[in-house]
């Protein structure tokens, strides 16, 4: 039997601990299968663990705002922001000050 997307995702993680990438892949397969607090704690250590892969913010702050944690998504969002103002990378940035816009109770 062929190993699922998710045991993949965990053996790439396992042959390249500092890639982030992977770590990524499988937050968004958490997500994009309905498991969001899986999905929550790995963008949590990758956040933590490479706080400069930009994607990560928009992904884990959708995810918090689907958790009903608004508060908790700005703040991600907002981080997000200052990082990628710091890396330079201006899509990412438009992408996450949208998100930041439509967020209830956004000014």
């Amino acid at each position: 039997m062929a190993p699922s997307r998710t045991e993949m995702l965990l053996g790439f993680i396992q042959q390249r601990p500092s890639d982030p990438f992977p770590r990524y892949a499988l937050a968004m397969e958490y997500k994009n299968t309905d498991r969001l607090q899986d999905a929550r704690k790995v963008f949590a250590d990758l956040m933590a663990s490479s706080p400069d892969y930009t994607a990560t913010y928009l992904h884990a702050g959708n995810v918090l705002v689907a958790l009903g944690q608004i508060a908790e998504a700005r703040g991600i969002y907002e981080s997000g922001i200052g990082v990628c103002a710091r890396v330079g990378d201006s899509h990412a940035r438009g992408e996450l000050e949208g998100a930041l816009a439509s967020l209830p109770g956004a000014r």
